[in-house]
């Protein structure tokens, strides 16, 4: 006689089967792109039948955005840390937050970056995912603080406090030129940061 499941076992085997879609889907996205993944091959990677792919996630896009919240959400949970204490520079703040990112350029989260950056142009529904669970929570954060190191004198041109996405710029290129050209020529992306934040605030010295 087989053996009953208990509620508790559903929801454990439930959970199971969505992590195991979810970690095929990462796996097929970043192979294949969006548009020429196959919920078929995602369910057989998972070793799931395809309607039980769709009964956790009713379409691909779907799938996509839970697969990317999944993978991104400790980089989305590093944003609410971007609080300086009172005699702490800008900069500093926000070194500390970029520079975890940074060293994960070579890992699935810089992976799921360059897909948003790749498909989003063709399938504006993944842009407006990216900008909605992402960028506009950072920049809401990035803002506030830009615009107190204006007011401390800690930035090279004050117009940077209303330009946030000259912080990400270093991600950006470092996802891309991981992608395209890492293997050519290698980039140091600890020192892109670096380099970068340098251009944007004033030394120490002159603080």
């Amino acid at each position: 006689m087989a053996k009953q499941l208990t509620p508790h076992s559903r929801v454990e085997q439930a959970k199971a089967r969505n992590d195991a879609i979810l970690a095929a889907a990462l796996v097929e996205f970043v192979a294949n792109g969006f548009a020429a993944t196959r919920i078929d091959d995602v369910a057989k990677r998972a070793g799931v039948a395809k309607g039980t792919v769709f009964h956790h996630f009713t379409d691909k896009e779907r799938l996509f955005e839970s697969m990317a919240r999944a993978v991104l959400q400790p980089w989305v949970d590093r944003i609410d840390q971007l609080v300086p204490a009172p005699d702490m520079l800008i900069r500093s703040v926000i070194e500390a937050f970029l520079t975890p990112l940074v060293e994960e350029i070579a890992t699935p989260r810089g992976d799921v970056l360059r897909l948003f950056i790749s498909e989003g142009m063709r399938f504006p529904r993944l842009a407006d995912f990216y900008h909605g669970e992402i960028l506009s929570k950072l920049f809401g954060r990035l803002r506030p603080l830009l615009r107190i190191a204006a007011a401390r004198g800690e930035l090279c041109n004050p117009g940077i406090a209303e330009l946030p996405q000259l912080i990400g710029a270093p991600i950006v290129v470092g996802v891309l030129w991981h992608g395209l050209f890492q293997r050519i020529e290698p980039l140091d992306h600890s020192a892109l940061l670096k380099v970068q934040l340098d251009c944007l605030f004033v030394g120490k010295d002159r603080g």
